[in-house]
């Protein structure tokens, strides 16, 4: 029975969307993104194996502000990957596993991810 006001079945809107959940799809993501990098690496050796013409073009394209974002977005997604990868193991060994320990460990991974990024790109 349906009463008024009330929705048929859960929908997106009821529930909060947990922290947790958003680093489990960013962590697939960013898996994805460096797959994705490699593929941009390999080209890059390739590149830099081959003339000096080849090379200069895939420089410059790194070197526009499209290849910045990207080359800013792969550092994104690496350190992210790394952070919550040491996540990972400390929930292999059995540590965090708590509510509010998994929420706390999922700030610190996207604060990491924020500081190791800037002070990546600002020690360049």
């Amino acid at each position: 029975m349906n009463k008024v006001g009330r929705p048929l079945s859960p929908h997106l809107s009821i529930y909060r969307w947990p922290v947790t959940m958003t680093l489990s799809i960013l962590h697939r993501a960013s898996g994805i993104a460096l797959s994705v990098g490699l593929i941009v690496l390999v080209l890059w050796l390739q590149s830099a194996a081959g003339d000096a013409r080849g090379y200069q073009v895939f420089a410059d394209a790194l070197q526009s502000a499209v290849g910045r974002l990207a080359m800013a977005g792969w550092s994104f997604a690496f350190f992210f990957h790394l952070a919550n990868g040491v996540r990972h193991l400390f929930w292999d060994a059995g540590f965090g596993f708590e509510k509010s320990q998994a929420n706390a460990s999922a700030w610190v991974v996207l604060a990491a991810t924020v500081v190791l990024t800037v002070g990546y790109w600002l020690a360049l």
